[in-house]
């Protein structure tokens, strides 16, 4: 699993609380660069993608990830789940702040959808 967040302390967090639910996670990324490396170098199941980034919007990442089935989670704080969904419709979206519970629960549907 990916986690790209560019808000340190949530991207800690972040990849804690899926260490702790068993996955195996790389990140935080806090900017897009260092995300789109990182997916080169290792294509994982499911991404958690902040949906802007120190450099940027997160989508061009997104898109591709989407194209080659990697299962995306966009987790922000700017835009609502609805507005990520019109964008996005085969994605999940989680507001910030979320809940650990919350997160885990949207992995397990993403890893099921795999």
């Amino acid at each position: 699993m990916l986690v790209a967040e560019d808000e340190l302390i949530v991207g800690y967090d972040l990849c804690d609380t899926v260490a702790e639910a068993g996955y195996d996670v790389e990140g935080p990324f806090e900017d897009l660069s260092s995300a789109m490396l990182a997916y080169q170098r290792s294509k994982p199941d499911i991404a958690i993608l902040d949906v802007q980034l120190g450099d940027g919007i997160v989508y061009p990442l997104a898109e591709q990830m989407m194209a080659e089935d990697v299962k995306v989670i966009f987790h922000s704080g700017q835009l609502t789940p609805g507005e990520v969904s019109q964008r996005f419709p085969n994605a999940q979206a989680l507001s910030k702040p979320c809940p650990p519970a919350a997160v885990i629960d949207s992995i397990q549907r993403a890893a099921d959808a795999a």
